[in-house]
Formats: structure tokens, C-alpha cells, sequence
């Protein structure tokens, strides 16, 4: 990779934007897209699927946060796979974050279009994959305040539902006691391994290492904060939700936050919680593109990919050949894809992209540990725990593709 300035990328976001970005990629994931999906496999013990889908995030964070401060560089695990692992560890790790998060792109732009008017879903889903294609297009400066304004416009929405269901006296504390009816173990790790998917956002400050300023101080304590907040916030919107629906309706409702509401004596602020459902898919969407196409810069640049997709914008400083693939092929996507097979592959492809991220934690030098050692090796524990647990059909269909990722990299090396 050229060391060329005008190669490189602008370091123009602060520790504020940073989290903002963290934030955005979190927050409204799994509350309006997974916790249905969830409840489904776990019932109501998916407050114990939370929780340690929450623990296995902390823990795969604190050894993001010390890879990135070694490495700020874009790429997140392809290039700590590289670094501290092999070549191969690297493309791999490169290869599931590429493909885990395009699912995840078409399940968001699904979520908001289903939010928007589902009749049309997929026709929506297609146009604002072009949309926010063109937004990142523009610069991640405007992408950073985009994000920022759409962060709180999520929150305010979350706290209209929680306030319109204590308000409504909706709110029964014995159905969380429930799971002791019909809890399953299996059913726990499933769910836990789905709301991941909710969790995984994170990593896109990583993948921004090249546009953080100070990333050494600034990327650990973003991925911490935006990782706290998230957590903590999801937990209490749905101990809200459980507590005031009757699981049979949580886990047949496409809409279960807007039916909370709906249900209550505030029901007219249903159309608010629809609206700020769309916002919360918009942003995630919005961060996840921008963090796709920096690891396929990454990997272009050290011709894991074809290297026309390292070209950088001269005005706008953005991977911009990268930034259009990704959205073109998002964008095609939805046109033909269901939301839950979305969501499943997705969580199985990044919970390998966590396993490699750890393997390359346990072997760091003591003298760039952040955090204990063996952080990292129950990560890893849990991420293959959970990843193998996933629904028959995201197992299957992450093997076929990791293993065609092995083909294409052993052709790669053999042949070119």
C-alpha cells in the first residue's frame, strides 16, 4: 500500500464522532429487526440471550479495541488477522466481515422498507440502498453528522415507547418470570447468537482506524462507550416490551415496539414509533456501508481483491469504487432476500470474523495488552459456541461460502 498522502485517508473524525458511528450501527438493530426473530427461538428468556449476547460483544470488544490501537489502520480484523495470525487468517477474516455484513445491509434496508410501507418493501429497500450510497459517497465528515442526528432522533423514539408503556399501565413484572416455564438452553444460545447481529456495530470504528484522529486513544474508548450505552439500552427496552405483551403476540409481530404502543392508551403515537423504527434501520444501514467498503479498500490495497477497488476520491477522500460496488450489490440483493435468512447468515459470518479477531488478541505481546488474556480466549469460546447454534440453514449457507473463500484464496496465491 502507498504511503502517497493523497492515497490515504482524511483523519477527521473525534472520539464523538466515533461513538456517534458505534452508536448508529447498534442502536435499532435488534430491537426492530432481531427481537421478534429472538423471542421466537428463546421465548421469554431471550433477557438471558441479551445479556450473553451482550458479554460475548465486551469481551470481542476489548480485543478489537487492543488490535485497533496497534493497528489503526482501515481494515479491522483483515488486517489483525494478517498481522498477528497469517495471510490467510487475514483474508478470511476480511472475507466474513465483507459477506456477514452485506446480509446485514440487506436486512436493515429490508427493516426499514417493511417499517415504511411493506407492500412496496422491496422496491424501497432497493431505493434507499441507493440513497445512502450516495450520502457516503459524498465524505464520512457528512456521514459522521447524518449519523449523529439520526442517533438521536432513535433514542427519542425508544423513550416515547418506554413512556408510553409505564404511562399506560401496561406493564406486567410477572411475564418476566415466564421463562422459568419453558426456557431451553438451546433456545437461549440460538437467540443469543441471532441478537448478536444487534451488537456487532462496534467493529465499525475499527474499520475506520484511517479516519480517527489519535486512534491509539480514541477508537478503544469509542468501541466502550457506544458498547455500554447499547447494551444497557437494549436490555431496558425489552424487559419494557416483555413485561407488556403477551409472548405470542412478541414473537408473531413484524412491528413488536409500535404494537406495544399500539396497545396502549397512547396509541396514537404508534406512527412516531413506525417512523423512528425506519430512522434506526436508515442509520445502521448508513454506518454499515461506510465500514464495508474501507476492509474492501483494505483488501484491494493488498490485492486480495482486485486493486481498482483501492481508488480514493481526490475531493471527498472516500474509497468511492469500493462505496458504489458495495451499494450496487446491496441494492440487487433486497430485491430477492428474506429478512431472517438475512439475519442469520449475517451473524454467523461475524461471529468468525470475532473468532479470528481473538485468535490474533491471545497472540499479542504483553506489552500491548489492554486487557487480561483470557478476555480473549472465552470470546473465541463463546463466538464458536454461539455461531454453531445459529438455525440449521446459516450454518450451511456460511460453510458453502467461507469455503469458496478458501478456493478463491488458495487460487489467488497458486495461480496469480
Amino acid at each position: 500500500m502507498t504511503n502517497d498522502a493523497k492515497t490515504r485517508l482524511a483523519r477527521r473524525l473525534t472520539l464523538s464522532d466515533a461513538i456517534m458511528l458505534g452508536l448508529g450501527s447498534m442502536i435499532g438493530a435488534g430491537i426492530f429487526a432481531v427481537s421478534s426473530v429472538a423471542a421466537e427461538s428463546a421465548g421469554s428468556a431471550i433477557l438471558f440471550s441479551i445479556l450473553l449476547a451482550g458479554l460475548v460483544a465486551y469481551l470481542n470488544a476489548t480485543s478489537v479495541a487492543q488490535l485497533a490501537a496497534l493497528y489503526p489502520e482501515s481494515g479491522g480484523a483483515y488486517v489483525y488477522g494478517k498481522k498477528q495470525l497469517n495471510s490467510f487468517f487475514g483474508f478470511l477474516a476480511g472475507w466474513a466481515f465483507v459477506i456477514g455484513k452485506t446480509a446485514s445491509c440487506t436486512a436493515m434496508a429490508l427493516t426499514f422498507a417493511y417499517y415504511i410501507y411493506p407492500q412496496w418493501a422491496h422496491i424501497i429497500a432497493f431505493s434507499v440502498t441507493l440513497l445512502i450510497t450516495f450520502i457516503n459517497y459524498l465524505g464520512i465528515k457528512k456521514t459522521a453528522w447524518a449519523t449523529r442526528v439520526l442517533v438521536v432522533l432513535v433514542l427519542l423514539t425508544l423513550l416515547i415507547v418506554l413512556i408510553s408503556i409505564f404511562a399506560g399501565d401496561q406493564f406486567q413484572a410477572e411475564r418476566l418470570f415466564a421463562w422459568k416455564q419453558d426456557y431451553k438452553i438451546k433456545g437461549i444460545l440460538e437467540a443469543a447468537g441471532l441478537m448478536f447481529f444487534a451488537f456487532a456495530g462496534y467493529a465499525r470504528i475499527a474499520t475506520l482506524g484511517e479516519e480517527v484522529i489519535e486512534p491509539q486513544k480514541t477508537i478503544p474508548k469509542a468501541i466502550m462507550i457506544a458498547l455500554a450505552i447499547t447494551v444497557v439500552l437494549y436490555f431496558l427496552v425489552m424487559v419494557t416490551i416483555i413485561a407488556s405483551l403477551p409472548l405470542i403476540d412478541l414473537v408473531t409481530s413484524s412491528a413488536p415496539l409500535a404494537l406495544a404502543v399500539e396497545q396502549s392508551r397512547f396509541s396514537e403515537l404508534t406512527p412516531l414509533i413506525r417512523i423512528g423504527a425506519a430512522i434506526a434501520s436508515f442509520s445502521v444501514l448508513l454506518s454499515l456501508i461506510a465500514g464495508i467498503s474501507r476492509t474492501i479498500f483494505a483488501m484491494a490495497s493488498n490485492g486480495d481483491l482486485p486493486r481498482f477497488l483501492s481508488a480514493v476520491h481526490p475531493r471527498h477522500k472516500i474509497p468511492y469504487k469500493a462505496e458504489i460496488m458495495i451499494g450496487t450489490t446491496i441494492s440487487l440483493l433486497v430485491l430477492f432476500t428474506d429478512l431472517r435468512s438475512a439475519i442469520g447468515f449475517s451473524s454467523f459470518a461475524i461471529l468468525i470474523y470475532y473468532s479470528i479477531a481473538n485468535l490474533a488478541a491471545i497472540r499479542l505481546n504483553k506489552e500491548h495488552l489492554l486487557f487480561p488474556r483470557t478476555f480473549a480466549h472465552i470470546g473465541l469460546l463463546i463466538c464458536i459456541i454461539l455461531a454453531i447454534n445459529l438455525p440449521l440453514n446459516s450454518i450451511i449457507g456460511g460453510v458453502i461460502l467461507f469455503a469458496l473463500g478458501t478456493i478463491v484464496y488458495f487460487f489467488k496465491n497458486k495461480f496469480l
